[in-house]
């Protein structure tokens, strides 16, 4: 994984709390490389997209995630 570090960066930011689906990409599709994060992380199964009622698309990060982010003592 050649973007690690922004990998685990965007994990812990969505980790707080889920966020809405067009925060996070405006928020990570400031330049080529963060887009590439969020790939990595929907390719790797560590984030999701589910539909909230009052929110619309919430992204969330998934159990495989969580676990992601312990291993790399970021949880």
């Amino acid at each position: 994984m050649d973007n690690k570090a922004l990998l685990l960066d965007l994990l812990a930011w969505v980790g707080e709390a889920p966020k809405p689906y067009d925060d996070v990409m405006a928020a990570w599709r400031t330049s080529c490389p963060r887009l590439q994060v969020w790939e990595d992380a929907v390719d790797h199964g560590f984030v999701v997209r589910r539909d909230s009622v009052t929110n619309g698309q919430l992204v969330d990060v998934t159990a495989k995630g969580r676990g992601f982010l312990e291993e790399n003592g970021r949880a």
